[in-house]
């Protein structure tokens, strides 16, 4: 089993909650990562309480977070360039980091330097 962080309505973080989710499964192109730090900015607040809702409305139950860094537990078919165990920072377009696994495309995700410490690596808004 999985934790994630989701919401079920549009309010300040009161609305949040802890669910235990079955871990994600890569496709073919995608990685999974095991979140070892997740970041949050102004724009997903916003997503959450619901200012952005004309721009970007949430579909409930919804996830959040984008910014994440940890490590590779799984990898489809066709990914190259990444593998088990390797340490990685990246983004998810799903609203989906703050939780224990996330499952993204392999080119949202990048080698996580060996100077940058997981706390850094988690709130390092890379979007390609």
């Amino acid at each position: 089993m999985s934790r994630a962080v989701r919401f079920d309505q549009y309010g300040d973080v009161d609305v949040l909650r802890i669910e235990d989710v079955e871990p994600p499964r890569p496709a073919a192109d995608q990685v999974l990562v095991e979140v070892v730090a997740a970041g949050i900015n102004p724009g997903e607040i916003s997503i959450r309480t619901g200012l952005l809702h004309d721009r970007w409305p949430a579909t409930f139950p919804s996830g959040e977070g984008s910014d994440f860094a940890g490590r590779v537990v799984e990898v489809g078919g066709s990914v190259t360039g990444f593998a088990v165990g390797d340490e990685v920072l990246g983004w998810s377009d799903r609203r989906s980091s703050h939780a224990d696994h996330v499952v993204v495309p392999a080119d949202h995700l990048t080698h996580k330097p060996l100077a940058l410490d997981w706390i850094r690596a988690g709130a390092f808004s890379w979007p390609g």
